[in-house]
């Protein structure tokens, strides 16, 4: 789950660097303009970078609350922006697998993960 975690937040950060077009959306939508967006993606999307390389070089149970929660505002800025509610039930693995991290390294069962 780790593993999934890192794939998610490189694919997601790479997206962000480059400025994906159809995300300006996903921030415009609520209430940031559009220059924001733009200037804020870039950040965004290092530090979910850094989410990612986390994730696998140091775990720890608020790295993936953090990350549950950034998925989780992420995805549902997606029905905020008018793309329905399956784009967030699509999306309900990158909430549920850093969940699930945070919940078992809460549990100080670090080894075995």
């Amino acid at each position: 789950m780790r593993i999934g975690v890192c794939g998610t937040f490189i694919g997601h950060g790479y997206n962000a660097i480059q400025v994906k077009s159809a995300w300006i959306k996903l921030i415009t939508s609520v209430g940031f303009t559009d220059s924001f967006a733009r200037s804020a993606m870039p950040i965004i999307g290092f530090a979910d970078m850094i989410v990612a390389l986390l994730a696998l070089a140091n775990p720890s149970r608020y790295l993936f609350y953090w990350a549950a929660f950034w998925c989780t505002i992420t995805a549902v800025s997606r029905v905020i922006a008018g793309e329905g509610v399956q784009e967030l039930l699509e999306r309900f693995a990158n909430i549920a697998c850093p969940l699930v991290l945070g919940f078992l390294y809460s549990d100080n069962r670090k080894s075995i993960y």
